[in-house]
Formats: structure tokens, C-alpha cells, sequence
């Protein structure tokens, strides 16, 4: 009997201890679904406690790096009342209790504009003497796909195959849905699509399989579309097709060429208009050496122009005189008579049977300037 009441205070001890720590629980949930980059998500993390648990409430929020060598990183602290956001510099202004006051069983966090790194392992840790509980969770973050690019490779000819493509950037895997807009959003029963690569190949192609068509880009946490437009038709029409290209654009050389040699031609004549452009010259009139008298003027000049259309075998019988006629000039000095009578005259028969040319001598003023 003494063997068994010794024995019973530690069982007691032990029930007692049990009930100590089973007092603080966190309540299960499911990890959350995966979700798209930009996107919002909540970790739950919801607790109870017993009248047991009398020591101070803390909750700890940390997250697993990618390298497993590493501690733990504390991402938001609830201790003494209080809430200690995180210092991690890329989740700044992102982490935020989903509860005002996260002592009243909800210790869940919401994490806003999702990236790509805030993926792993998080741990929930809440604690309050003499208990302490721990719950990890995972967090998957993905990348939707990027709205897909439509395009029809090779010709649009009837009787010929015509391929669409879809292409978009994501995270793997993605799959592609083809539909042709309309009534029934059917495809052509000679269609062939691939939702791994993104293509649907459309055998012998006929006029019916004109239309638009719509790919839809999928992953597991988003879609993206686009469109594009089938048009089948007949060789001949894209012959016309490209025959009017092409006399267009001969049509736009020609105007060129016509433009170029307009240009030309009004430099090439401008050039010519430059070099025809006759060059004025003008000859001061040279001052009278001396005054002498309209009548001496007259009766000299009327001689030299007389003697100077005659011809030379005629000049050499007036030489003397009008030597003479010079030397009396020069040595005789300047008169104001108004009147000077030479002593030699030529009668106009004797001139005019010389060969002299009767020459009109414009009047001269007194200063010797031409009136």
C-alpha cells in the first residue's frame, strides 16, 4: 500500500502537466491556395486558451529563407499589447494583423501585392505560460500569364492549312483553349489544336473557316486572351492583292522621279539665266584739258575729224599744216576773244573729193561741256 500512494503523486503530476499544455491550441486550417503575383492572401492562425494560462500572450510571425542553413526570419511580433512590424526590407507595408486585437484567438496575418519571392514556409507561433504552440504553412506564389500574342503563320489561301499561334509568359504550366467567336463557338471539324504549344492548324481551309478566333492563355492561378482574324481566301484575289501594291509603289517612284526633275530643271535654268546676264560697264567722261572759245573748238575738231576720216595717202599733204596748226595753239596764249578765225581752210568740194565723211559735230558751251 505504501508502494502505491508513493506512486501516486507523480502519475497526478503528470495529468496535471498534460492539462497545462494542451490548454493552449491552435485550431486547424487549410494551407491557402496559391496565388498570382500582385494578388492578397491571409495566413490563419487562429488560438484558444484556458484559465490555466497565465502568463504573458506573444505571437510570432517568421518566415523560412530559401536557404535552409538560415535562421528564421521574423516578419510581424505581437508582444505586451503591442504590434512590432517587420524590418525585412521587401515585406515593409505588406504584413499586417487581419485582427484590431490578435489576443482574442486570431493571430491570422494578410500579406498585400504578393511577389514572387515572398514564397515558402511561414510558422505561426504563439505563446503564453506555460504553453506554447507552432504551426507552419505553405505559401505558393506564381506569375498569371502575360496577355498571349495571336498570330496566323503562313498563307490564308483556300484549300491550303492555316496555323494560328498563341503565345504567353508565365508561370508553367500553361495551357491554351482555341474557340472561334460566333453562335456556337465551335472550331472547324478539320482543326487540330495544341494546348501545350498554343497552335491550331486548320486543314485544307475553305472560305467557312473565315472568322475570329480567340485563345485563352491558363495557368493555376490565372488566364489571359486575345484575338485574331482568319481570312481565307482565293490565290487570284491576293494576286490582285499584290499586283496593286506594286503598281502603287511604282506610282510613288514615278511622282519622285517627276519631283527630281522638275527640280533640276529650274536650277539648270536658273544657272544658264546667270551666265547670260550681260555686265554693264561705264566710262567716266574725261575733263577738258582748257578753255578755249566754240569757234576754235569748232574749227579745230571739224578739221581733225575731217583730216581723221581721210585716208592716209591723203594725210600727208595737210601733216605741215596742221603741225603748224598745233605749235601756234600750244605757244599762243589763251584768248577770250570770242571769236578765232585759223588761217588754213579746206573748201568742203576739196574735202568731199579726198574721200572725207561729213561729220555732225555736237555744240559745245563755253566751258567746254556738251550741250
Amino acid at each position: 500500500m505504501a508502494g502505491i500512494r508513493s506512486a501516486a503523486p507523480p502519475i497526478l503530476l503528470v495529468y496535471l502537466l498534460a492539462g497545462w499544455t494542451k490548454s493552449l491550441e491552435i485550431l486547424p486550417s487549410p494551407d491557402p491556395e496559391e496565388k498570382a503575383v500582385g494578388d492578397s492572401v491571409m495566413l490563419r492562425c487562429q488560438f484558444t486558451l484556458d484559465g490555466r494560462d497565465i502568463g504573458p500572450l506573444d505571437i510570432e510571425w517568421s518566415r523560412t529563407p530559401p536557404d535552409p542553413t538560415a535562421s528564421q526570419i521574423i516578419i510581424i511580433d505581437y508582444s505586451g499589447d503591442r504590434v512590432y512590424e517587420t524590418s525585412v526590407e521587401d515585406m515593409k507595408g505588406r504584413v499586417h494583423f487581419s485582427s484590431v486585437d490578435p489576443k482574442n484567438g486570431d493571430a491570422s496575418i494578410n500579406i498585400t501585392r504578393l511577389r514572387s519571392t515572398d514564397a515558402g514556409m511561414y510558422h505561426c507561433k504563439v505563446k503564453k505560460s506555460p504553453g506554447s504552440r507552432t504551426r507552419p504553412m505553405k505559401l505558393d506564389v506564381s506569375m498569371k500569364p502575360s496577355p498571349p500574342t495571336c498570330l496566323v503563320d503562313g498563307t490564308q489561301e483556300i484549300g491550303k492549312d492555316a496555323v494560328l499561334k498563341c503565345l504567353s509568359v508565365g508561370t508553367p504550366p500553361i495551357t491554351y483553349f482555341w474557340t472561334k467567336e460566333g453562335s456556337s463557338h465551335m472550331l472547324p471539324s478539320t482543326a487540330i489544336a495544341d494546348v501545350s504549344a498554343g497552335t491550331l492548324k486548320v486543314r485544307n481551309a475553305s472560305m467557312d473557316n473565315s472568322g475570329v478566333y480567340k485563345c485563352t492563355a491558363k495557368n493555376r492561378v490565372g488566364s489571359s486572351e486575345c484575338f485574331i482574324r482568319l481570312a481565307v481566301s482565293s490565290s487570284s484575289n491576293n494576286g490582285g492583292k499584290i499586283a496593286g501594291a506594286i503598281i502603287g509603289v511604282l506610282l510613288a517612284l514615278l511622282l519622285i522621279a517627276v519631283i527630281i526633275w522638275f527640280i533640276l530643271r529650274r536650277k539648270k535654268k536658273k544657272t544658264t539665266y546667270e551666265k547670260e546676264e550681260p555686265f554693264e560697264i561705264r566710262e567716266d567722261v574725261p575733263a577738258p584739258k582748257s578753255r578755249v572759245s566754240t569757234a576754235r573748238s569748232y574749227t579745230v575738231d571739224s578739221q581733225r575729224s575731217s583730216l581723221g576720216s581721210m585716208s592716209p595717202s591723203n594725210m600727208e599733204a595737210y601733216k605741215t599744216h596742221y603741225d603748224r596748226l598745233a605749235i601756234d595753239e600750244n605757244e599762243r596764249p589763251p584768248a577770250h576773244s570770242p571769236t578765232l578765225t585759223p588761217s588754213f581752210k579746206v573748201a568742203a568740194p576739196s574735202l568731199s573729193r579726198m574721200g572725207a565723211v561729213p561729220v555732225m559735230i555736237p555744240a559745245q558751251h563755253r566751258d567746254g561741256s556738251i550741250v
